[in-house]
């Protein structure tokens, strides 16, 4: 697609909207800017940039005649399915297709309900590792559309994406791509699990037969997933061994018959990472780079911040940040991975899950649930229906960690692992961790 002098409406202006607004310009579009929020709350950066410029903005108010613009670029935050946007619907293009236009690179995409960022992590440290020009960019934080324009098929794309951001795509093709797990999720947004699956299940929409999909095949609602794809399907399984594809065999991670890694030279801990780390050999493998430095790189990964996080110790108690378990299914996950006594910090913005097979797993493991946030009464109340009673409320994050310090004992482990997004109290899930780590920090 060629933006120059094309009209451009950018709507969100999130760190994606902001990308988009920046290379659009860059591009010589027509670029107007919009969102929901009022001028006086919009970032100040963003304000000092647009001095000067020729950028229409409506903030805190609609444009009056949305057909006038020939492409309307969505922030993953926005529905397509807004009022607003009935009658723009093909004109609509999202932030990581617009990417995936004005560069070259070769796109690696990774998705599914929990790991992306683990994974996606790890597999840019191999692509660095490898010593290809590799950029680590989508839902993982940084914008993709701010690394790609001036690509080529040199650079390599590691690029974690997310259902919101596959549901806005055309054309965009990655060369290997990977679905790690499905659970319920967003159903605010998506409304069903169905729905949720097939916006997973378009990141390997547009691969044809020289193009790999890399999927788990424990996981049976994600394993269905592959129909339909032209891609050459790659399972990976901690439980089967494959002809062609990633498993476990005599404690070693192999893919397609090549021993990549001793299961016990790996640093993150839990089962959820042993799958996160088959499916990073076998995207990696597929993807080009050597078995030594595969195995290499994955020896050497100590894990990502926010992700089940060793926090520190105090008077014999581990403290765990798990701030990115902003789902039922992550939380379980952590609550798996640990195998002391715990004591839990959950709730925050529920988004209308059900907390009923997060509170299954608190026998026997936990001890302790402190309640914190808008929905943190939801998942006690889920709780007491099956006999768990043991629950203190508490205002902020401050008194969570306090009152853990005071009802934990030498040998058990603090856990903020909220199954719940952020938004009700903090604006994102690393601000909520880093608050969790400082005040464990005070306690020492």
């Amino acid at each position: 697609m060629d933006f120059k002098d094309k009209k451009v409406l950018v709507i969100g202006m999130g760190k994606s909207g902001v990308a988009a607004a920046h290379a659009l310009y860059e591009l010589k579009a027509k670029v107007t800017l919009q969102d929901s929020k009022e001028e006086e709350k919009i970032d100040k950066d963003l304000l000092n940039w647009l001095k000067g410029k020729d950028i229409e903005k409506y903030f805190g108010r609609l444009p009056e005649d949305m057909t006038v613009f020939d492409y309307v670029v969505l922030s993953p935050g926005v529905s397509p399915e807004a009022p607003f946007l009935k009658d723009v619907q093909e004109k609509i293009l999202g932030e990581l297709e617009l990417a995936y236009q004005v560069g070259d690179g070769t796109y690696i995409a990774i998705t599914g309900t929990n790991g992306k960022t683990t994974t996606t992590t790890l597999v840019g440290e191999i692509f660095k590792k490898s010593g290809m020009r590799t950029h680590v960019v989508g839902n993982i934080g940084v914008a993709v559309v701010s690394e790609s324009i001036g690509t080529t098929k040199d650079d390599i794309m590691v690029t974690e994406t997310s259902s919101f951001q596959l549901e806005t795509i055309h054309d965009f093709k990655p060369v290997v791509s990977s679905i790690l797990n499905l659970t319920p999720d967003h159903l605010n947004r998506h409304h069903t699990f169905e729905n949720y699956g097939k916006a997973k299940a378009r990141i390997f929409e547009n691969q044809d037969e020289a193009g790999y999909l890399v999927i788990n095949y424990d996981d049976k609602e994600c394993w269905k997933l592959r129909e339909g794809a032209k891609a050459k399907v790659v399972p990976f399984s901690r439980k089967e061994t494959f002809d062609f594809g990633a498993y476990i065999k005599d404690g070693k991670v192999y893919v397609s018959g090549e021993e990549i890694v001793d299961v016990k030279d790996i640093r993150i801990i839990g089962s959820h990472n042993l799958e996160n780390v088959l499916a990073a050999a076998a995207i990696a493998y597929y993807g080009g780079v050597d078995k030594e430095v595969i195995g290499q790189a994955i020896r050497e990964f100590p894990g990502v911040e926010h992700r089940i996080e060793y926090s520190g110790t105090v008077n014999g108690v581990k403290y765990y940040n798990d701030s990115k378990g902003t789902n039922v299914d992550a939380a379980v996950t952590a609550i798996n991975a640990i195998d002391t006594d715990i004591h839990i910090i959950a709730g925050g913005d529920g988004k209308g899950q059900d907390f009923a097979p997060f509170v299954a797993k608190f026998s026997p493991k936990v001890k302790t649930m402190i309640a914190l946030g808008r929905d943190g009464k939801i998942i006690a109340d889920e709780a007491r229906k099956i006999g768990f009673d043991n629950i203190i409320f508490v205002k902020d994050m401050e008194e969570a960690v306090k009152t853990c310090h005071k009802v934990a004992k030498p040998g058990d482990s603090v856990l903020l692992s909220p199954a719940c997004a952020s938004w009700d109290m903090y604006d994102n899930f690393e601000q909520r961790g880093n608050h969790f780590k400082k005040w464990v920090k005070e306690l020492g």
